[in-house]
């Protein structure tokens, strides 16, 4: 698999800007910043854990029921797919790793590739719908009631990041209306690719159009399951999303982080990190943080809830999915 092959690379780029961010976060006031992060209460820790731990479940809960043939994939393997998936869409660029990955695994459970393709670009589906809508609900949020200063560069970042979510939501919905429709998209990607003067390969980009056609399709005749499969990803997404209000509690802060300004930050961050080409989006996710959650803690107490929320909602998986993954490969050794 060619994504393996450049997990080193990524890795390495990963490392490097790590390193830089906690230098920028950690330079100036080391010894407090820890300090704050050896006194916080562990339950509140615990309860952050918990919160991550459901966006993992839940969304391999949805794959269970995408999958729904009990005698080849188990609740448990569909779980341990997600978390698998967290790795490589965690070192690869815009989180591109993790559906072949998927793919990958469902072929292992002796599902055909037609099958393991169509049923993961359903669970992209979801995932990205969900995103859109709790993005629109942040921004309409934050339009009828203000809860950050209008700062031009976030402006354009955030709308930016909204747009280009919309956009893949209704590339699938056109994808989805008729084969002419996505054979029509197909060949306008490729002459767009071909203008931009990049390498296009036109059969591998038509059958990935057509294959987002056939996974719509095999939607719109289970009506149920979408609609589950689109509530089910916006509650994983909250509870993702509600992460650094539990943090700031364990720092005995119980004010300055509401329900709905600690979701609607984190669903800007989210925006914005989603179309940053670094693995993981790094750097520019935690820029992302400090200046929407700036707006309600500042100092060592904002630089300690980045460092354990990055640390939780991001590397956790990124090496939890690692471990499972080289375990995985030695077991079938």
């Amino acid at each position: 698999m060619n994504i393996i092959k450049n997990i080193k690379k990524n890795t390495i780029l990963l490392l490097i800007i790590t390193g830089i961010v906690l230098y920028i976060v950690l330079k100036d006031d080391f010894k407090d910043i820890v300090d704050i992060l050896t006194k916080i209460d562990i339950k509140y820790i615990l309860l952050a854990f918990l919160f991550y731990a459901l966006f993992i479940v839940i969304k391999g809960y949805v794959n269970y029921k995408i999958t729904n043939d009990k005698k080849r994939l188990s609740l448990k393997e569909a779980i341990k797919h997600n978390i698998i998936t967290q790795f490589f869409n965690g070192v690869t660029p815009f989180s591109t790793g993790g559906q072949p990955m998927e793919v990958y695994m469902l072929m292992e459970h002796d599902i055909p590739i037609a099958k393991a393709t169509n049923q993961t670009i359903q669970s992209f589906i979801f995932y990205q719908i969900a995103l859109v809508i709790c993005g629109s609900i942040a921004v309409i949020n934050n339009f009828l009631f203000p809860i950050f200063p209008k700062v031009r560069i976030l402006q354009i970042l955030v709308l930016l990041g909204f747009i280009i979510n919309v956009l893949v939501v209704v590339v699938l919905i056109l994808i989805s209306r008729s084969k002419k429709v996505t054979d029509k998209l197909s060949d306008l990607s490729i002459k767009v690719l071909k203008k931009l003067k990049r390498k296009v390969d036109e059969e591998d980009i038509k059958q990935k159009f057509s294959d987002y056609h056939e996974g719509f399709k095999e939607l719109r005749k289970r009506k149920k399951l979408f609609v589950g499969g689109v509530l089910l990803n916006i509650i994983s997404l909250l509870c993702l999303y509600i992460v650094p209000m539990f943090l700031l509690y364990g720092m005995g802060d119980f004010t300055s982080f509401t329900v709905n300004n600690t979701i609607t930050a984190s669903a800007y961050v989210y925006i914005i990190g989603g179309f940053i080409p670094i693995p993981g989006a790094s750097g520019g996710i935690e820029y992302g943080f400090t200046k929407f959650f700036g707006n309600f803690i500042v100092g060592n107490k904002l630089s300690a809830v980045l460092l354990l929320w990055r640390f939780i909602t991001y590397y956790v998986g990124v090496i939890i999915g690692a471990i499972v993954f080289n375990f995985e490969k030695k077991v079938e050794k």
